[in-house]
């Protein structure tokens, strides 16, 4: 297997302690259902890496431990949606996305359930797992599927607010989220609406359009450009699916340039989004798209990973810097 450094490093031990929880998925749960909101909670036997096991103690009777039996899980939120609640149910984004596609679409897509899927520990974020067990191409699968939403938030206060935003949503959302210990990019609180981007500022030069955990790099790296003299915007595009056109068109009339960045495979996932929307209706600008090249991840930890992939502030900035000045080569 490919990997970047060696298995007897004290960086693969410290990546390989128990990671933290995710206690604003929980929390945010928890605040449902004080509301009076109908929400169960499952998991794959992984309430100690998504957090559910604090929304476990609370409300033990909303909660149900499915074991490994993901597609299992999947299914049996299906059938707990008909009797008027809503499902909740979290594993890592490779085991659900990937392992229960067959389940996602036909008993909660297909039968327009009102699942909440949590994939968590997206993209490389799993590091020294392996390749079973980073998730690249969940966006390609999920968008795919009818009647199936997608987002993907770049932070615990983003989650939060897009947890409480959807809570009524009549039909099914993917929810793509990290490791829990993500960089906050919304420390003011966030307005999320489905289908709407957040612009964070508007760039003549370059419009990034990036969604989840690159966000908050991409963000750094539009402050320092800007602060260098060229004109940077950033569009965090959490909604993946219903997807901000208007926004992307916006941008592709203003920006000679749109580069998206995702933690994903550039085939298919948020990149791919956007340039079916600029094919049929864009004007002017240029699509690079920036992630994942179409191939298996490399296994090394986390950071080691996004330095790899020039998925971290640095590297966007480097990939801004090269795509504006092969542009005006």
């Amino acid at each position: 297997m490919n990997q970047l450094i060696s298995k007897d490093s004290w960086q693969y031990r410290e990546v390989n302690r128990r990671a933290p929880s995710l206690p604003t998925f929980s929390n945010a749960l928890i605040e449902l259902v004080e509301a009076g909101h109908p929400v169960m909670a499952g998991t794959a036997d992984l309430q100690y890496s998504n957090g559910l096991n604090e929304f476990a103690q609370r409300f033990p009777e909303r909660f149900v431990q499915f074991g490994i039996s993901e597609q299992n899980m999947v299914s049996a939120a299906a059938g707990m949606a008909t009797t008027g609640v809503i499902p909740y149910v979290a594993t890592f984004a490779s085991f659900l996305a990937l392992l229960c596609c067959e389940q996602i679409r036909m008993d909660v897509a297909y039968c327009r359930q009102p699942v909440r899927l949590i994939g968590h520990h997206t993209g490389i974020s799993l590091g020294f797992y392996g390749t079973s067990h980073h998730a690249t191409e969940d966006i390609a699968i999920t968008r795919s599927i009818a009647n199936l939403a997608v987002v993907s938030t770049a932070d615990g206060p983003a989650l939060a607010a897009a947890l409480k935003a959807t809570v009524d949503y009549p039909l099914p959302i993917y929810f793509r989220i990290h490791r829990g210990h993500d960089p906050v990019v919304y420390d003011n609180g966030v307005d999320f609406q489905l289908g709407k981007g957040i612009v964070h500022g508007i760039g003549n030069d370059v419009t990034i359009i990036a969604a989840g955990y690159p966000v908050h790099g991409a963000k750094k790296a539009m402050e320092e450009l800007n602060e260098a003299g060229y004109s940077v915007g950033l569009i965090d595009m959490h909604s993946i699916k219903p997807l901000d056109e208007e926004a992307i068109l916006e941008a592709s009339a203003r920006s000679k340039i749109i580069l998206t960045v995702e933690e994903h495979n550039i085939i298919g996932g948020l990149g791919g989004a956007v340039a079916e929307v600029l094919a049929e209706k864009g004007k002017g600008a240029r699509l690079v798209r920036h992630g994942i090249r179409d191939e298996y991840s490399l296994i090394a930890p986390p950071t080691h990973l996004y330095r790899h992939y020039r998925l971290d502030a640095a590297g966007i900035r480097a990939v801004l810097l090269e795509t504006i000045e092969g542009a005006s080569a």
